[in-house]
């Protein structure tokens, strides 16, 4: 039985016993098509996370949504319900989400379904740690948060006109679809390209492809509205098939190079009438990005309560450091680097250019080093950033990972820039490349460690 056969089945058995999947946006979820949720996946079970040290549905939640829900509490600020799009502009303004990221997925793979086709879009929006998910005429807004302890973290927030608005945390079923093996076994994130019919519904005879920076551009974006030029660079967005039952290959001409989607859509109905292709890309990264930097943060706080209890067992003294732990956190901390650095990333071979404002205020939010130059650069001609280091060395993810792995990851990064490894998954970085992102985290990261400051000139790659 395929793959595809087998998630779709175990979807149907979701919905027959009353479990509702739910599928969150793009900046949740394992989408089909795209950062929406898949099915409800044959994954870990939600239980795995409920034990300790994760005790992911009862641990204290911190994060951009939660603080959010605080405020409103304490009556510091509210939401304002505004037209056809209800509370979302005043819930972007509130989590500083740029109306600029939107992105527009138009398959039904999410929470809302129902609501959802090429006729009626739904929408994402997303910053550094927040994703926000709108659906035409949608019961509900769907939220998503990176929480530094927990991984991804899922809400919703009605669109009924109430005095006091709440946002709800979903816990039960969340894990289902966003707890699998396709985020990494931990809670979060899924971005996916998928052929779609006019309903909407997904052509699961044709396959679908899990996107990340690594993907080819013309494997991306089936199932997503895109706008923007690419030169002749081909990609599967803005296509809709004219029989669930065609066959590959499939001509989409006219989906390249998309600058307006008023002639698919009432695009006056949204925020915006775009799903900028610039803000896809990042998207794309980021999704899988913090997946990694969960699961670094997971595998290390459980080899060490793993550890404690060895010690204990076998009266070893608190704080014995046994070979395996340090084994795990670095295996679960190298693949995190790897990422972080844009291994493996799939190149451009002609000028991306986006058609909102997203790339310039992507860029403004810095921090820029002394020469001006910062990880939120854009490069667009040959890969996605002019310096290949995540800007989300600086998120709060990143900084609140446990001692034991930020110091791994910290030292990784620093013997890859400094030269010293020019490993195979790290022979894309020239000595150049190497020297500038070490300069502007010198610059604008204030904890790194002394050692990154001992030796000033990267050391050259052999000829």
């Amino acid at each position: 039985m395929s793959l595809n056969l087998l998630s779709f089945m175990n979807f149907v058995w979701c919905r027959a016993i009353g479990k509702k999947p739910f599928f969150l946006l793009v900046p949740l979820l394992a989408s089909l098509s795209g950062f929406s949720v898949l099915f409800c996946g044959a994954g870990l079970d939600a239980q795995d996370f409920e034990r300790p040290p994760i005790r992911y549905g009862v641990a204290p939640t911190d994060n951009g949504v939660s603080q959010l829900q605080a405020r409103l509490d304490s009556g510091q600020t509210r939401l304002e319900s505004q037209g056809r799009q209800g509370y979302l502009k005043s819930l972007l303004q509130e989590l500083h989400v740029p109306i600029s990221s939107q992105t527009l997925v138009y398959s039904k793979t999410s929470l809302q379904r129902h609501r959802i086709a090429p006729r009626t879009p739904r929408a994402l929006y997303f910053n550094d740690d927040v994703y926000v998910g709108f659906c035409l005429h949608g019961d509900v807004l769907e939220l998503s948060a990176a929480d530094p302890a927990l991984g991804g973290v899922f809400y919703t927030l009605s669109q009924d006109l109430v005095e006091s608005p709440q946002i709800v945390r979903q816990n039960d079923n969340c894990l289902l679809c966003h707890g699998s093996s396709n985020t990494r076994g931990v809670p979060g994130h899924l971005v996916r390209s998928v052929y779609v019919d006019a309903g909407g519904l997904p052509a699961l005879h044709l396959g679908t492809t899990r996107i990340d920076h690594s993907s080819p551009i013309e494997k991306r974006w089936g199932g997503w509205y895109v706008t923007g030029t690419h030169g002749d660079q081909k990609h599967l967005g803005n296509l809709v098939l004219t029989s669930s039952r065609q066959q590959e290959p499939i001509e989409n001409g006219a989906g390249q190079n998309v600058m307006d989607l008023s002639s698919r859509f009432n695009t006056s109905a949204y925020l915006s009438g775009h799903s900028d292709l610039v803000a896809l890309m990042v998207l794309e990264h980021q999704g899988e990005a913090h997946n990694l930097l969960t699961r670094a943060n997971f595998q290390t706080r459980e080899a060490l309560h793993a550890e404690i209890g060895l010690n204990k067992d076998l009266k070893e003294p608190e704080g014995h450091r046994w070979d395996s732990t340090t084994t795990r956190i670095k295996h679960a901390c190298e693949a995190l680097v790897k990422y972080l650095l844009f291994s493996e990333e799939a190149p451009l071979t002609a000028r991306m250019q986006g058609s909102t404002l997203f790339a310039d205020e992507f860029t403004q939010r810095g921090p820029q080093d002394t020469q001006g130059r910062s990880l939120r650069d854009f490069d667009l001609e040959r890969r996605l950033f002019k310096y290949p280091c995540s800007y989300l060395v600086y998120s709060r993810s990143f900084n609140k990972l446990p001692a034991e792995a930020k110091s791994v990851v910290l030292k990784r990064l620093w013997e890859v820039l400094s030269g010293q490894d020019h490993s195979k998954p790290f022979q894309h970085l020239s000595d150049e490349d190497r020297t500038a992102i070490l300069e502007i985290l010198r610059d604008t990261k204030p904890d790194l460690p002394d050692y990154w400051f001992e030796n000033h000139k990267v050391e050259a790659s052999a000829p």
